[in-house]
């Protein structure tokens, strides 16, 4: 039987790393959530209830204007779906002796880089480790928050200005390399940034909420790739390969808290 991982030091050192990334970008979403005029209280609150910079950057716009709840829920649901896969797959790995309740728990903190690192242990996973896992990275989330929303208020604006566009710069460096190397995400990106000039430009639209902007485009250019350019059928075969059991090395994830 294979051994549990659920040694503290390991998921502290696991960890840390993890945490010191999030510090930098955490600190771009609390100089943006300043430059929108959300209090410190209200970006450190985002931070601490919502551990995704994707969500974080679609739902500060959303507050700010004062949108409806039904609005910020959907954008949420449909920017953080990967998530609930993520937390399926992991919860298979998880030690048995890990209850529903702290599974729960976990699922809150569940993360790419966190997800990626646990996964790549291939072994079952304890509480401990988990639980100590998380810790850099929730704390290097809140504070990068804190610090950044807090120099939001003593840096030049034209400093500040600089900074906010740090959040959207990171997530142009996530996408290029992966629309670069295929095809059909790069179209995926190309009808997502038309749709959304349309919204912007075209009075007719313009009226739309941001939350529903977000998603319209997002669902409407998955779907058209989906028909237009479907997952070949040995993609689908190699991926149900590699959770049946196959014999993989490492991967990488890539992307936001």
């Amino acid at each position: 039987m294979e051994t549990v991982q659920n040694d503290i030091k390991a998921g502290l050192k696991d960890g840390l790393p993890i945490g010191l990334g999030y510090l930098a970008t955490s600190f771009a979403f609390g100089i943006l959530s300043n430059s929108l005029g959300l209090t410190l209280l209200e970006a450190v609150l985002i931070s601490m209830t919502n551990l995704t910079s994707a969500g974080q950057l679609a739902a500060a716009p959303i507050i700010a204007a004062g949108g409806r709840l039904i609005e910020l829920a959907l954008t949420q649901l449909v920017i953080n779906m990967r998530y609930s896969l993520m937390s399926i797959s992991l919860s298979m790995q998880l030690d048995k002796n890990i209850g529903i309740r702290h599974r729960f728990i976990l699922a809150f903190t569940v993360t790419d880089e966190m997800y990626a690192v646990s996964v790549g242990k291939r072994r079952p996973l304890g509480m401990k480790y988990m639980l100590s896992l998380l810790i850099f990275p929730y704390l290097g989330w809140t504070l990068g928050t804190l610090l950044g929303a807090v120099a939001g208020n003593i840096l030049p604006a034209v400093v500040v200005s600089a900074l906010g566009v740090a959040m959207y710069a990171m997530f142009i460096a996530i996408v290029t390399p992966a629309a670069r190397e295929s095809h059909p995400i790069l179209a995926v990106v190309a009808i997502s940034v038309a749709l959304s000039c349309l919204f912007f430009y075209l009075p007719a639209l313009e009226a739309v909420p941001d939350g529903f902007v977000i998603i319209i485009c997002a669902v409407a250019a998955s779907v058209v790739m989906s028909i237009v350019s479907p997952l070949p059928d040995d993609e689908i075969d190699a991926s149900a390969d590699t959770k049946d059991g196959g014999d993989t090395e490492g991967s990488e994830v890539m992307g936001d808290a």
